[in-house]
Parts: C-alpha cells; structure tokens; sequence
C-alpha cells in the first residue's frame, strides 16, 4: 500500500473526500487554462466541451466531482496565475471576464505553487531535489486534507537527455518524487518522466498507476484517425509531411532540435505503428511567437491507389493549443485518481486515446476509443 491507500475514505461530515491535481509546470497556459476551465465550469459558467468523462459512458464510474479539484504544483517561473489568466484573455485563450470571474479559484490555486527547479546555478543534487519536491507534494496532501494527489508534467518539452548524462532531466526528477511521495503520475509533455532505466524499478514497485506521453490535441490527433483509413482502404501511402506553425512557450521550447526531435517521436510512432511502415517524409516545427498559444499544422499526405494512381491529401489544423490540451488534462487526472482509488498499479494502456507515445496498446484513435470506454467499465465495478 501507498503513501496514500488509507486516504480514499470521504472526510468529516460525509463530505467527498478531495482529489489534488498538482502540475509540473503550473504557471503554464495549459495548467492555467485547467485550473480556470475547472473553475468555470463548476459554477456553470461553461460546458465541459472538450472533457470526455463528462459525457454519458462515464457516468456513474466514481471519477472524482471537479468540484473536489485542489490544485497546485511546481514551477520556475513566478507569474501568478490571476496574471497569467489575464495574459491569456489578451491572446484570446480564454473568454473575456472569465479571469475575473474565476480569480478567487486562481489565486487559491497559486498559493499552492512552490519553486521548482534545477534552476540556474543550483547546486542541490538529484537526491536534495527529489526529497524536496516529494517533501512538497506530501505537505499539500496533507494541508488540504486530500484523499491523493495526481501529478500532471505539463511543462515545457525538454531536450532527449544525452546517453552519458550524469543528472536526471527534470522531468523525471519530478516523476522520481511523485513515487517517493506515493502520488500517480502522468506525463502530458514528450519528455523522459519515468521512461528512464534509472526508475524502471521504482515505478514497478511503487504500486502506483501512471499514464504517458505526450497529450494528443491536434496533428498527432487527425493522423491516429486518418491512417487507419488509408489502411482500411488499403491505399498504400508514400508519404507524410508535415509543418507545424506555432508561438509561446511550447513554441520556443521546441525551437531547439533536440526538443523537436522528442515532439516528432510520438508523431513517427503513430504513422509506422498503424500504416505498418514508415513514409517518407517529417515534420518541421517552427517557432513564430506573434502566434502565441494559436497553432497551425499542416500535413501533406501522398498516397496510391488502383493501378498505380499517385493522389494527393492535405489537411489544415488550426487551433489554441492550451484549450485542446487543458479539458485532456483534467480528464486524465481523474481517470488516474480513479484507477488509484480502485487499486490499480503501473502504466495504463487504456489511456493511450489520451497519448502520443502511449505505454502500449493500439495507435488508431477509434480502437483506443474502444479500449477507453472498456475502462470506463472497469472503473464502475471497481477493479
């Protein structure tokens, strides 16, 4: 048992017991526009559109309210989030009068937030860091009387660590403290979280649940429904190219090759895994920061039919970035905190409809549909 396996009983008063989503990357536009969705849409400001636990074959499955949602989290940046929200009404993020409407759920929320780290010239080891951010997540627990925290990486895409690398990303230097302090994780961002040998072992012995990664919202999204069709319609295809247009901080963080190359994996995998073969052709990512959160994806898809007949697809997504991810993130930190109630422990393919570079399971998104909705019944009948 867990840090957290006595802790699943309702509180005092025969109230529901509390649920903390604690972000990596918490003064983020995606955890900003969560923890504000969140807000909005518990007091009936907005529908959940977008949230897939909140439609009809996720009913009655025990995913905790979101109105037992505290949130909290790491980051390096110090932002506060009533600030934040108010930056991401200038971008059109979010509607206008919601940052207002919502500040008392923002302020709450960023009184949570406590410095993350490595930063510039630190010189704690991976163990001080690990211990004090575990430290962190136990106290927030603890101080908000919660049932379990899920901890949700949505920070900026970090570089592939080198093979030699002495130090663990930061990425998993948060993962590595979630399991210390006995708190399921999930990775939204393509960077190394637990996928690393370092913590092989202590992930398969923690007895937790965790999901990842790499949150699919938009391009990765369209290819896991259209290369099955070209499969299904036994049209060979030769190549898939790509360009993705986009700003703000995901956009600068993938700016460098070496965080690109850890985006387009995910994107690779999907294409070779259901087409059976890799095509020809990539993806560029370009950082334009007068688009801000706005991102455009553009694909361009070769592909053969009868006798030999060379025809041509293109597809262009255009969408906020930020409002695709946010409602995902919320879905999976229920569906995580239920899979922890429930006794669930290590990855959780059933999630992969969520994922990128999902832990196993099928890469086209009506089977991993298929797969999600099964889990769904798992979860009613508690198991």
């Amino acid at each position: 048992m867990n840090n957290d396996g006595n802790a699943s009983q309702p509180r005092s008063g025969g109230r529901t017991a509390r649920t903390g989503v604690w972000f990596v990357g918490a003064r983020g536009s995606v955890a900003t526009t969560a923890v504000a969705g969140c807000a909005a849409v518990t007091a009936g400001l907005h529908p959940p559109t977008g949230m897939v636990t909140e439609t009809p074959p996720f009913h009655g499955t025990g995913l905790p309210p979101l109105d037992s949602l505290v949130f909290g989290g790491h980051d390096t940046a110090d932002c506060p989030l009533p600030k934040r929200a108010e930056h991401l009404t200038g971008a059109g993020v979010l509607p206008h009068g919601l940052a207002s409407a919502v500040r008392a759920e923002l302020q709450a929320a960023d009184e949570e937030i406590r410095p993350g780290g490595p930063l510039p010239g630190d010189t704690c080891s991976d163990e001080e860091l690990i211990t004090h951010f575990a430290a962190d997540l136990t106290s927030f627990r603890l101080r908000n009387a919660l049932a379990r925290v899920v901890v949700v990486n949505v920070s900026s895409t970090e570089p592939l660590p080198a093979p030699d690398a002495v130090r663990l990303p930061p990425s998993s230097l948060y993962a590595a403290a979630a399991l210390r302090a006995g708190c399921p994780y999930v990775n939204f961002t393509p960077s190394t979280g637990l996928r690393t040998p370092v913590l092989t072992d202590a992930a398969a012995a923690s007895g937790l649940p965790h999901a990842g990664r790499d949150g699919k919202t938009g391009q990765t999204l369209l290819r896991a429904v259209l290369a099955p069709m070209f499969v299904q319609r036994a049209l060979y295809v030769r190549a898939w190219s790509g360009t993705n247009l986009l700003g703000g901080g995901d956009g600068a963080a993938l700016a460098d090759p070496g965080a690109a190359a850890a985006k387009n994996a995910g994107k690779e995998r999907v294409l070779a895994e259901t087409l059976g073969h890799t095509p020809e052709g990539e993806v560029h990512i370009d950082d334009v920061p007068a688009l801000g959160d706005w991102k455009t994806a553009w694909d361009h898809i070769a592909f053969e039919g009868f006798l030999g007949s060379r025809m041509i697809l293109q597809t262009i997504w255009q969408g906020c970035d930020s409002a695709l991810a946010a409602p995902l993130v919320l879905d999976l930190a229920r569906l995580v905190a239920r899979a922890h109630e429930a006794g669930l422990s290590g990855p959780l393919p059933e999630l992969g409809f969520y994922f990128k570079d999902p832990d196993a399971g099928p890469s086209g998104l009506s089977e991993q549909f298929t797969a999600l909705l099964a889990f769904a019944d798992r979860l009613r009948e508690g198991k």
